[in-house]
């Protein structure tokens, strides 16, 4: 590349050089650092996409995808067109993914470059040296990475527009499938039924208070002597049997065992462990986790320090930390904690997951002498905890292993005849905390494995004990775990289905389409996930199929790689997706029969699925349209209790289904009709409150949206509110208009938290 000053500024006729981001915040960081000599502009996000009315794939031509820039894009498309040709370099900065690769050549074609001198400049943290180190080393654009994302738009264009369809016209309108969204609703409604069918199994435990002297410690009996394996109790009779003998027994200490038992720390964070730590200890969804990682990612200003990215890229499946940064983290360490908490070597971890690329770093902290707390006050609350939790995981990477003390004691118990039984103990106590001294990894079921026991005695080989007491206890084993978010992501990783940017809009779009909803934290498969997943698996088994969707995740990253071609991928999915949607076209319809007929015509009434539910419906359609309720069916009335009293007659209150969705009904119906809307809670706070903001409707039966406090608090809105904090102030987001995009109510942001990219800039036009 001509160099043209130290700068970029070509001091001949003073034009600087164009550098195009994705986003106003990360173009305002960038800027910062590059200095008033270019010019930093943003894209904001796409500025071409496939057309949503339409296709958009020319299935006759080798796929061509036929992109168009949408209208609201084109000012700003036009805008950087004209920057570009007054321009003496364009630098294209966006991702450093194939997203950001792609949206680098949509640039290309749609603001005109071939003309310009363009370059594209990759950086994995936002910082002066990566910066300046990126614009050394400036490349051409990645033409493997464009049409590897190229051929997961058209794959996912062509299962989207041909099945989702099929699912309107057999199930109901609005339905959508998704070549890894369907795969994932298969593994949740597979464990629902693994769960519905399990038989819960009986067994017994058998524990003992045992003391030498006059210290009592508990054992658990593990084995019968001279038999390999553990014991198993599988009725009461048996424990009763067991406990008889045990009374008798002569307890004795049969061996001791001690060693050292040390404790690794867990690799910083990818983009799927990242998301599964903050969903176990801080409660964040996906979306939520990424949308606060985008912000520290980007940049905040830090007071004299200006603004500043506090983290590398967020969106990687590396557990790899670079020479620079395991050596600062020693030095933080060192100075911090003194050197027994260093490790000889710096530490290298290895990625073993599925399909993993380790195409850069592993999420860190840019600086780890940027200490959480000594930042908390330029940050919210989201990203002070997700920054904490990002720079704990990297400084505990590199530190020193955590030691145990631990102690194993073998008991004999031999009662006066019959057979002998062997008790065991054990005792953990830490030594040296190590990297515990920073960071210990959260568990689904909360509990730390390596904390300490109970303390046992000195106990020698063959010291006699006393039997203070047995304690029998009944148990049964239980069904596998429904999936939590963060389980679910392991999960998909483990499959090698999806890759970290898919992870959370896969969890949002199955939730928003009402496939699955969230009950706590665990997430539970609806009556319409069952039917959409049972249609898909019958007609499309190839794109539910875990194995197949992971074999296509690997083609990707061959054309990625450069292995293979783009179109005969897509070619091989297509053709048998075609011959699979024409035998779909002919299935009937999801409809159950109910032994009831038509009060008009007298055909038979059959179960149907609409808008707002289940419903009976006449066989008859379209001569005949009668329809009714399906809670006019006695069988089929599912009543929840409510912890509400009725408003008429103070009676409890159930929630029952109508024509509009739930709602609060008096227990007592019909003698008493009191009834109250049920709140569905958005997740998002008030503005003017902080109370919770509910969905509610008009009386013309429109939805809108208001604090759940009324009449104290009257705030309300026609747009539906996000869970998600404006990334600029703060305030309440709500959805405005289509393709995800948000405005802010209390300032002037509007944007897209989907992909974190903003897609309007706070001034309204692209930053510079």
């Amino acid at each position: 590349m001509a160099r043209n000053g130290r700068n970029g500024k070509d001091h001949g006729n003073g034009k600087k050089n164009l550098v195009i981001v994705e986003s106003p915040t990360k173009a305002r960081t960038v800027a910062g650092i590059l200095g008033s000599e270019y010019e930093v502009r943003a894209s904001i996000g796409h500025v071409r996409d496939l057309p949503k009315s339409q296709l958009g794939v020319d299935v006759e031509r080798q796929f061509a995808p036929r992109y168009v820039v949408p209208k609201e894009k084109r000012e700003i498309v036009k805008q950087l067109r004209d920057a570009a040709r007054n321009a003496r370099m364009v630098y294209l900065a966006t991702d450093p993914d194939r997203e950001g690769e792609a949206i680098s050549w949509h640039l290309v074609q749609a603001a005109e470059l071939e003309g310009v001198p363009h370059r594209r400049v990759v950086f994995h943290e936002i910082t002066r040296d990566a910066i300046r180190e990126a614009f050394r080393h400036p490349r051409e654009i990645d033409v493997k990475l464009v049409d590897a994302q190229q051929a997961r738009r058209v794959l996912d264009r062509l299962v989207g527009y041909k099945i989702s369809p099929i699912l309107w016209k057999k199930v109901r309108r609005g339905l959508s499938a998704g070549r890894v969204q369907s795969a994932a609703l298969r593994m949740i409604v597979d464990r629902e039924r693994e769960i519905q069918g399990f038989v819960p199994q009986e067994y017994w435990t058998i524990e003992a208070d045992l003391a030498k002297a006059a210290e009592v410690f508990r054992a658990r009996l593990h084995a019968e002597l001279g038999k390999k394996g553990t014991l198993e109790i599988p009725s009461a009779e048996e424990a009763q049997a067991l406990v008889s003998a045990l009374r008798t027994a002569r307890y004795r200490v049969a061996e001791v065992r001690r060693r050292d038992q040390t404790r690794r720390p867990a690799p910083p964070f990818t983009t799927s462990t990242l998301q599964q730590e903050a969903s176990r200890r801080l409660g964040f969804s996906a979306k939520r986790t990424m949308t606060v990682a985008q912000q520290l990612y980007e940049g905040r200003p830090l007071g004299s320090e200006g603004a500043v990215g506090l983290i590398t890229y967020m969106r990687t499946d590396s557990t790899a930390l670079s020479d620079v940064a395991k050596q600062e983290i020693r030095a933080y360490v060192t100075e911090r904690f003194g050197a027994d908490f260093v490790p000889a070597k710096p530490r290298v971890y290895t990625k073993k997951a599925k399909g993993a690329q380790e195409a850069h770093e592993a999420i860190r902290p840019t600086s780890v002498y940027r200490e959480p707390d000594a930042i908390k006050r330029h940050l919210t609350p989201d990203q002070y905890k997700l920054y904490s939790l990002i720079w704990q995981r990297a400084v505990a990477s590199q530190m020193a292993d955590a030691v145990f003390d631990t102690t194993s004691v073998d008991i004999e118990a031999r009662p006066p005849q019959g057979r002998a039984f062997l008790f065991r103990a054990t005792d953990s106590r830490l030594r040296f905390p190590g990297f515990r001294q920073v960071y210990i990894e959260a568990r689904d079921d909360g509990r730390d494995e390596d904390q300490d026991t109970p303390k046992l005695p000195d106990l020698q080989p063959g010291d006699d004990l006393d039997l203070r007491e047995l304690y029998p206890e009944q148990h049964f084993t239980e069904p596998p775990p429904r999936y939590t978010e963060a389980s679910l992501v392991k999960a998909l990783e483990e499959n090698g289905i999806g890759r970290p940017s898919t992870y959370a809009p896969i969890l949002s779009t199955l939730q928003e389409r009402g496939y699955v909803e969230k009950d706590g934290r665990v997430l539970k498969p609806l009556e319409l996930g069952f039917v959409v997943n049972d249609l898909l698996v019958e007609h499309f088994p190839d794109v539910v199929d875990l194995g197949f969707t992971a074999e296509m995740e690997e083609d990707l990253d061959a054309i990625a790689r450069g292995a293979r071609p783009w179109v005969p991928v897509v070619q091989e999915f297509y053709e048998p997706l075609t011959r699979a949607l024409s035998r779909a076209q002919e299935a009937p319809a999801v409809q159950e029969e109910t032994g009831e007929t038509c009060e008009k015509c007298g055909k038979p009434m059959v179960i149907k699925w609409g808008r707002f539910g289940r419903f009976l419906a006449c066989t008859g359609f379209p001569e005949c349209r009668n329809t009714r309720p399906l809670e006019g069916r006695e069988e089929e009335r599912r009543e929840e209790a409510a912890d509400e009293p009725c408003p008429e007659c103070g009676a409890a209150m159930v929630v029952r289904s109508g024509r509009y969705g739930k709602f609060l009904a008096c227990s007592r119906y019909p003698e008493c009709k009191g009834t109250r809307p049920l709140l569905q809670k958005t997740g998002a706070r008030c503005p003017k409150c902080g109370g919770d903001v509910v969905q509610r409707r008009s009386r013309r039966g429109r939805t809108f949206y208001g604090c759940a406090t009324y009449p104290a608090c009257d705030f309300t809105s026609w747009s539906r509110p996000l869970e998600e904090p404006c990334p600029s102030c703060g305030g309440l987001l709500v959805a405005a208009g289509r393709g995800n995009r948000a405005r802010c109510t209390a300032c002037d942001w509007s944007g897209q938290p989907g992909k974190e990219k903003e897609l309007t800039a706070a001034s309204g036009g692209p930053a510079s």
